[in-house]
């Protein structure tokens, strides 16, 4: 993984003109590791979270 995430920046890099697109790269690759923490988190948790929503949304409507 950390592999193709630097691969993926060297290939920004030679886009981009080295060092100018530098910022650019890291923004990228933030955005594609909070992408990637957003689907395992929701994979992880999803089902609990929804059980748990229904529940929610059950008492507050029979209240």
């Amino acid at each position: 993984m950390l592999n193709s995430l630097r691969a993926l920046q060297n290939r920004l890099d030679d886009r981009l003109g080295g060092e100018s697109g530098q910022g650019l790269v890291e923004y990228a690759l933030i955005l594609a590791l909070i992408a990637l923490a957003a689907i395992v988190a929701l994979t992880v948790f999803g089902t609990n979270l929804t059980t748990e929503l229904s529940t929610i949304a059950t008492s507050v409507s029979s209240a």
